[in-house]
């Protein structure tokens, strides 16, 4: 990802928060509008918790704006399927939590406020690809899980969304899996519709990732690129490494950092697929953690080990400490810090120290890069809002309130119109990557 010759910073803040969660920022990559925390697809209007507010506030993604230009649309995440990211592409929410039906208040759902998952299968059925975890906030509590027998689904209302998606498309080419297995004998040629949800909740980390049992991200996205791309008018994907986060926030960076490194397979199989003659790709991230690394460990000092014992580094407390470190999380000893001589902290499980104990590692303020490459991608440039990701991804590619009046190629003639010019088709991978791909004709 770092090969992208254009840069810019984003500022993350939500409109209420200095530090931002993640439903606040897809929204506004995503939405285009900065947004209040914890709530999700809505604009600043809508406060936590105010289904009334959001029933009325809500924000067309890039998805949307998409499909309503007859593009193919599809979502690939290592997340539940209904988690922040993905959900800011197809849903509206006051409250991210309202994943299934169960976690919508009484009065919530009288107002018409309906959960995530429903959201997905009732309201975006034109969705093309569908790929993650987060099965069991599709199936009910009568239902058992067909991986884990001792795990049910979590829907009360009776409703098995995942036979719901099935039914509405009948008529069509259209599969549901749930393994591996299952997902490699896919035949993108014909299929049109694909839905995997390969955990009853989030994915497996790439280190403990059984690979018989889950398709990596990569083989995901390259999946995903071969139905979507089948059509003439172009698509979006919008890909998330999602537990990239969650191994920040439990304070294991092994696990995080693998996943990093899956995330950059997956945009490298995107790059591959596409040719950024024709396809503006953009790599960023929602938010920073925590996280960093200091202590003038020499080059070549394995990024997970300990800092050389070194006259620069003046340890007050005389014990050994890591390459990376945490300002807050799980990692804090509150019995002191823990010596570390003969640990291995390169272990998958290994918990980063910290320097404020809580239970799970925050989200962090600082601005996160974006790189870009392909049509447009030089309006990446210097510092911006994070919301100015949606609108050059809109801008790029025709879409929305830029459908009239935009640019999608280096080179213009000034005598034909967008419309004659130009049909798009885009992919975005996430921690991010942000892909928007078309065809000029001249």
């Amino acid at each position: 990802m770092d090969t992208l010759p254009y840069v810019a910073l984003m500022k993350t803040y939500n409109i209420d928060r200095q530090t931002a969660d993640s439903a606040g920022t897809a929204t506004a990559f995503l939405g285009g509008v900065k947004a209040n925390y914890y709530t999700l697809g809505v604009d600043g209007t809508v406060e936590l918790d105010d289904c009334a507010a959001g029933l009325a506030g809500k924000v067309k993604s890039v998805l949307h704006n998409a499909h309503e230009a007859g593009k193919s649309t599809g979502i690939v995440v290592t997340s539940r399927i209904t988690h922040a990211t993905p959900a800011a592409a197809f849903a509206h929410v006051a409250n991210r939590a309202w994943e299934h039906d169960g976690k919508v208040p009484t009065e919530a759902q009288a107002l018409g406020c309906h959960d995530i998952a429903r959201q997905l299968v009732e309201d975006n059925p034109f969705i093309n690809v569908i790929l993650g975890g987060g099965r069991r906030y599709l199936t009910t509590t009568n239902q058992t899980d067909p991986e884990y027998p001792n795990t049910i689904g979590l829907r009360t209302d009776g409703r098995d969304l995942v036979q719901e998606w099935l039914d509405g498309k009948q008529g069509s080419a259209a599969q549901y899996v749930w393994r591996k297995e299952e997902f490699d004998q896919v035949n993108p040629a014909e299929t049109d519709y694909l839905m995997g949800l390969f955990e009853p909740g989030h994915m497996q980390y790439t280190l403990n990732n059984d690979t018989a049992g889950e398709p990596t991200i990569a083989e995901m996205t390259r999946k995903a690129i071969q139905i979507l791309s089948k059509n003439p008018k172009g698509f979006f994907l919008l890909v998330e490494g999602s537990r990239i986060d969650h191994g920040h926030h439990e304070s294991q960076a092994a696990l995080a950092l693998h996943d990093v490194v899956a995330f950059d397979d997956a945009v490298a199989m995107a790059k591959e697929m596409i040719d950024t003659d024709e396809s503006l790709i953009t790599v960023t991230a929602d938010h920073s953690h925590m996280f960093g690394f200091g202590g003038y460990a020499p080059r070549g000092t394995s990024i997970l080990g300990l800092v050389p014992e070194d006259d620069e580094n003046d340890v007050l407390d005389n014990k050994r400490f890591t390459n990376v470190l945490y300002g807050n999380g799980p990692g804090f000893g509150l019995g002191g810090r823990q010596n570390l001589t003969g640990v291995n902290t390169e272990d998958k499980n290994y918990r980063q120290q910290s320097a404020v104990p809580l239970a799970y590692e925050s989200h962090a303020g600082e601005d996160v890069a974006v790189f870009a490459d392909g049509p447009m991608a030089h309006l990446f440039h210097g510092v911006h809002q994070q919301n100015y990701v949606a609108h050059v991804m809109k801008y790029a590619a025709c879409l929305g309130e830029y459908q009239e009046k935009c640019q999608t190629s280096r080179v213009q003639s000034c005598t034909t119109s967008a419309a004659q010019k130009h049909t798009w088709s885009g992919v975005c991978v996430v921690v991010m990557l942000l892909i928007l791909k078309y065809i000029t004709y001249f």
